[in-house]
């Protein structure tokens, strides 16, 4: 019964699963798929009423179609209250709440929820890491939480 209960627990604490919402191809590609952009959305695992976008380039090429290739760190992210803002449990600081591959094994999209308690906001910082090293790249939007 415990077992059971951590892995429900661990379950509701991982980040939230993308859908793809729309794409355009960036380059032609004769005999494989098409360099192309590809726009993603999610709903805040923690805070009902908040949906973010995130759109990043994907590799094409045979490599691309294998999931073998390393895609750019080069993505947006844009979050909107949708709805009534709920929180369903208290949420932490800083907490992950998006993580996607962005290679084949060792490149991630992140995006992190970080709360302005002074400015009753929450922002979301989306950014690349890889093993050793990440990116700079990033961006960063906010949602103002009620009062």
């Amino acid at each position: 019964m415990k077992q059971a209960a951590l892995l429900l627990l661990a379950c509701l604490s991982l980040p939230a699963l993308a859908e793809e919402v729309g794409e355009v191809s960036t380059t032609f590609k004769l005999l494989s798929p098409n360099d192309k952009v590809v726009v993603e959305a999610f709903d805040d695992p923690s805070v009902q009423g908040v949906a973010c976008y995130v759109s990043r380039a994907k590799t094409g090429g045979y490599k691309g179609a294998m999931g073998l290739a390393k895609d750019p760190s080069r993505f947006s992210v844009a979050c909107r209250q949708v709805g009534a803002i709920r929180f369903s449990k208290p949420i932490p600081p800083q907490e992950q709440v998006f993580k996607e591959g962005a290679s084949f094994v060792f490149k991630h999209v992140r995006v992190v929820r970080i709360v302005d308690a002074k400015r009753n906001v929450l922002t979301y910082l989306t950014y690349s890491d890889k093993l050793v090293d990440g990116s700079p790249d990033n961006a960063i939007t906010a949602v103002a939480a009620p009062a």
